[in-house]
């Protein structure tokens, strides 16, 4: 699907404007959701899902899960080691955007992707309208389902929380739509240049694993 969804950006797109898409992303040039008006129920899942308590540490449920787990987290590192050159900071930024991606649905490597353009890994990043940290969540999204704390979306999990739990409403709303739903966390739906810009961005951060380990 994700190989799909970027050959169809790449055609839209056209290469020239992909690259100037893509260069942009160095700056919080994202991160306009719009307030919209929420139903209960949805704001009601908004709300668990950002109060969860729980620590963001890889649950792994075999053997097979757990070598996935590491061969994807080495992967990784490897790739983001420019971006975060601190070892501390990497291996906590990754387990939690895993973990925050796995939860909310997602592929971790869309969010990787996603956070790419939107902050270009910088978690202090703040955009013109004032989206804040690595997924450029708008401070608006505390009140409506959180607990009116702005400051908290510097703090990495709270952003990639608030950011991922977003997305996938968002992704629900357009009925798995994920063209349409990356639009409507930029605040741009229906137009094509961030769509294609994140969906270039996530080949990126793609994942294969090497080797199946069977478990007994």
């Amino acid at each position: 699907m994700a190989r799909r969804l970027i050959s169809r950006a790449a055609a839209r797109l056209g290469p020239v404007l992909l690259a100037a898409a893509l260069m942009s992303s160095g700056a919080a040039q994202a991160g306009n959701q719009k307030e919209e008006a929420l139903g209960d129920a949805v704001r009601l899942a908004l709300e668990n899902a950002i109060r969860d308590g729980r620590p963001p540490k890889p649950v792994l449920r075999d053997e097979v899960a757990r070598v996935r787990y590491q061969q994807w987290f080495d992967a990784m590192s490897a790739r983001l080691k420019r971006r975060l050159p601190d070892d501390q900071t990497r291996t906590e930024f990754l387990e939690i955007a895993w973990y925050e991606a796995t939860r909310a649905g997602l592929d971790p490597g869309l969010v990787l992707g996603l956070i790419q353009v939107e902050s270009a890994y910088r978690k202090y990043a703040v955009s013109m309208v004032g989206a804040r940290g690595y997924m450029q969540v708008m401070p608006f999204w505390t009140k409506v389902i959180g607990d009116s704390n702005r400051r908290a979306l510097f703090d990495m999990q709270t952003n990639l929380r608030y950011g991922c739990s977003i997305l996938r409403m968002y992704i629900d709303m357009e009925g798995g739509n994920l063209y349409l739903a990356l639009g409507r966390y930029n605040g741009s739906r229906g137009k094509p240049e961030y769509p294609n810009a994140v969906l270039a961005a996530w080949k990126n951060w793609e994942f294969k694993q090497d080797v199946m380990v069977s478990s007994r």
